[in-house]
């Protein structure tokens, strides 16, 4: 990849990743020292609640036992995965694959930071039906859901030069 194209990829990269950040801030900022204040449930839908909680584990609260006097280890972990999606990131020729790889990797940046904050991430998104919730969480665990969901279908586009390389005729040989 030429010295401009990479960084562009870096810059849209970075981007990504700062979108997720400020997502992931700012509605966990609002819902702690607004929303949240006294904690408390509120009802949005009749399928969708705010309701404050702590994931001191990984998805879904896996593994809760043991990161929970470990929350660095987990921390350093993701980080280490954040990594190689930027590396991941800077070396895709396709834009969709860059962005989604950005979002995924702030949504993780953002749980890291609050797991070193305060030991566990922040969760309030409730959907249920009846009383069956889906394991609550948060716009970093959203801004991840979309950067994979981008991913996926992306894999199904091809790029536009593979696209415009398609469409030329080729030459006969003589």
């Amino acid at each position: 990849m030429t010295h401009p194209r990479l960084i562009r990829r870096a810059a849209l990269a970075c981007g990504a990743v700062a979108t997720a950040l400020a997502v992931d801030f700012v509605t966990k900022w609002l819902i702690l020292n607004v929303v949240m204040a006294p904690p408390r449930t509120i009802e949005i839908a009749p399928f969708f609640n705010l309701t404050l909680g702590f994931n001191t584990g990984v998805s879904f609260g896996m593994f809760r036992e043991f990161f929970l006097d470990r929350p660095l280890v987990l921390a350093g972990i993701k980080m280490v995965i954040v990594a190689g999606l930027l590396v991941w990131a800077m070396r895709t020729e396709r834009r969709t694959e860059t962005v989604s790889l950005g979002l995924v990797a702030g949504g993780a940046v953002g749980n890291v930071l609050d797991r070193m904050r305060q030991g566990a991430v922040t969760d309030f998104l409730d959907f249920h039906v009846g009383n069956w919730h889906w394991p609550a969480f948060n716009m970093a665990d959203t801004m991840i859901t979309i950067g994979v969901v981008l991913l996926i279908a992306g894999s199904f586009w091809r790029p536009r030069s593979m696209a415009r390389a398609q469409k030329q005729p080729s030459r006969p040989e003589h």
